[in-house]
């Protein structure tokens, strides 16, 4: 039995609604190995585990309508796509906005979605608001991404960029072990 590609139980997992639930040894071990290979059968996660197919599905299915698995995904290795420049950039946002109604967060924060340069984007505490992860071609989708998009919001004041020169590590894998919090 393979597990699928792509999981969508349709159900929004609400922490403030689900109690809260430690995650055991087994179910450590099962996110360990899904997390190194989604695509690992039942029957090979059974084995590695000591459990049957059927008990390793049931956990399977209960994480995931839990929320604890959000979904399942096909890591690719941006160089191989022709996305050989990575970014990381801070940016600072103007205070208050005249032309608008929503606030210069909120406007940031919708337009920030629509922008498949990003693939990444976090709300920092401290001098900056926002860190951007970006993944482009080159210096020149770079700049016209920064010049056409980011600079021309009239939510953004400053900005920062670092280039990634090397990536030193990079996982997916959450430190899952057994007695961590589930929601």
């Amino acid at each position: 039995m393979r597990i699928p590609p792509v999981f969508s139980s349709g159900k929004q997992s609400n922490c403030k609604d689900s109690p809260m639930d430690a995650i055991d040894k087994l179910d450590a071990q099962i996110l360990q190995h899904l997390q190194a290979d989604a695509r690992l059968t039942y029957d090979t996660i059974a084995e590695a585990v000591g459990l049957s197919p059927s008990a390793v599905l049931r956990r399977v299915r209960r994480l995931e309508e839990q929320g604890v698995i959000e979904r399942y995904v096909a890591l690719l290795r941006p160089q191989r796509v022709g996305l050989a420049l990575e970014a990381y950039v801070n940016v600072r946002l103007e205070k208050q906005t005249a032309s608008s109604m929503r606030t210069p967060m909120d406007s940031f924060r919708a337009s920030v979605t629509t922008w498949p340069e990003v693939v990444e984007c976090a709300a920092l505490t401290g001098e900056m608001d926002f860190l951007l992860h970006l993944v482009v071609a080159d210096m020149a989708a770079y700049s016209r991404f920064m010049m056409d998009t980011l600079l021309r919001h009239p939510s953004v004041q400053d900005c920062k960029t670092s280039f990634v020169m090397e990536r030193v590590k990079s996982t997916t894998a959450l430190p899952v072990a057994p007695g961590s919090a589930r929601m």
